[in-house]
């Protein structure tokens, strides 16, 4: 031991030995500060916190309610859920459009599984108009799986060119290897039904009236079959013959809310308005549930300078569906063309509520 130390007090030896110690625990301090910081440098960034369980938001989305989108956005930030309860949510997504929506409906055509990204095609066509869904729905014409590959070719299918752009020949060696495992597996009614729309795409009546008369041995009673030809004879001038097997249809299906609205669809495109009319009222009473149904009624009625009944058919649509954000804008229009400035903001208030973010708000409808 050194001179020095031995003639240092006790009380000076204690006041060292804490100045070392502090020492040490600030080094240790700052050794431990270092690793959190190089860890948070590394870890994954905190999961959004979601208030609301998934049947909440599904509930909130489905009834159309305040805060609607915030929420049922809020729940496509979970990674907990199973596929098909992610699907669920891109199908009530079709009534909350916005530029968060988009977000989600692009990373979704991208999901790993395959149910979801077919879900996202079929939101892609509910949602967006025609000449925006190729750039979205396009690149899935060379998926991996092929359902989702067939999902888009349907999804595409019946649009022009022009609205294709890129993908158009994308879309026909798709259309072309679907239409080869449809001929390649066992004859359905489906199958048939799914084959006559690949040939009049192709400008191919001739197979398409074969694969129907086919499906139609092999399923005679399915009602879709037959308006199917209802629709190709139409197509090709036989407008007379066209009636003559919807009327047949009609006396064995009395009872059918899908041919008594085809009858009415029928009807407008040959101008018979007022006839048309009964039949479209005759499938809402059989399914007055079917809102596509009600908002052709309101079209019709319109159309015939019908403003009133036309107004009432969308307000039972919002009634019954308060999330119904296609009847919602129509009826804004067919107030604001009445003048009814009134009701117009209290549609829009709503729709506030539910959307914020909706493009009719931003664009000051």
């Amino acid at each position: 031991m050194s001179k020095a130390s031995s003639q240092r007090t006790p009380a000076q030896l204690r006041t060292r030995r804490r100045v070392q110690a502090a020492i040490a625990l600030a080094v240790l301090l700052l050794l431990i500060g270092a690793a959190l910081l190089v860890r948070s440098w590394h870890a994954p960034p905190a999961a959004p916190v979601v208030n609301h369980s998934y049947a909440e938001a599904l509930e909130l989305a489905h009834a159309g309610k305040a805060g609607a989108a915030r929420v049922l956005y809020q729940q496509f930030s979970r990674t907990d859920l199973s596929d098909i309860r992610r699907a669920g949510l891109l199908v009530e997504l079709v009534n909350y459009p916005s530029t968060q929506a988009l977000k989600i409906l692009r990373a979704d055509l991208k999901s790993p599984a395959p149910l979801i990204r077919q879900t996202a095609i079929e939101t892609v066509v509910s949602m967006l108009p025609e000449t925006q869904r190729s750039l979205l729905i396009g690149p899935l014409l060379d998926d991996a799986d092929q359902g989702v590959r067939f999902t888009a070719v349907r999804a595409l299918l019946g649009l022009t060119p022009d609205d294709l752009g890129l993908y158009y020949g994308a879309v026909q060696e798709a259309a072309q290897e679907y239409e080869s495992a449809l001929v390649s597996q066992p004859p359905s009614g489906q199958s048939q039904l799914q084959l006559s729309r690949l040939y009049v795409n192709n400008g191919q009546p001739d197979k398409a009236f074969a694969a129907l008369e086919l499906g139609q041995k092999l399923e005679p009673n399915t009602i879709q079959i037959g308006l199917a030809q209802v629709q190709l004879l139409d197509q090709q001038g036989q407008a007379d013959h066209s009636r003559q097997l919807l009327a047949r249809l009609l006396d064995r299906h009395p009872q059918s809310s899908l041919l008594q609205h085809a009858l009415g669809q029928w009807l407008l495109h040959h101008q018979q308005s007022e006839y048309a009319l009964l039949a479209l009222t005759k499938a809402v009473e059989l399914e007055p549930e079917n809102a596509g149904y009600r908002y052709d009624l309101a079209v019709a009625l319109h159309d015939l300078q019908q403003l009133e009944p036309a107004q009432r058919q969308l307000e039972d649509i919002l009634q019954r569906q308060p999330a119904n954000r296609r009847a919602r804008i129509l009826l804004i229009h067919y107030w604001k063309e009445n003048g009814q400035l009134q009701k117009v903001q209290v549609l829009l208030a709503e729709l506030e509520q539910q959307n914020p973010d909706d493009p009719v708000l931003q664009q000051g409808l």
